[in-house]
């Protein structure tokens, strides 16, 4: 996963956990914006989602960030 996706990936948890308390859950569409602008990164997100940590539709941000 690249250094961008990741610091997102980070910001996101931190801003949801911040906002709805550690029992947050989050999908990996949280990270991107409500149009497919960058399909090849959301691939890459999906795959290191799905295929690489077998993570729920839904995880807890907690959870997420400590991938």
């Amino acid at each position: 996963m690249n250094k961008e996706i990741r610091e997102k990936i980070i910001q996101v948890c931190d801003e949801k956990i911040a906002k709805k308390g550690d029992h947050v859950g989050l999908s990996f569409y949280a990270f991107f914006k409500n149009k497919n602008d960058n399909p090849k990164l959301l691939l890459e997100m999906a795959t290191w989602w799905i295929e690489t940590h077998e993570l729920n539709h839904f995880e807890k941000a907690v959870k997420i960030k400590k991938w």
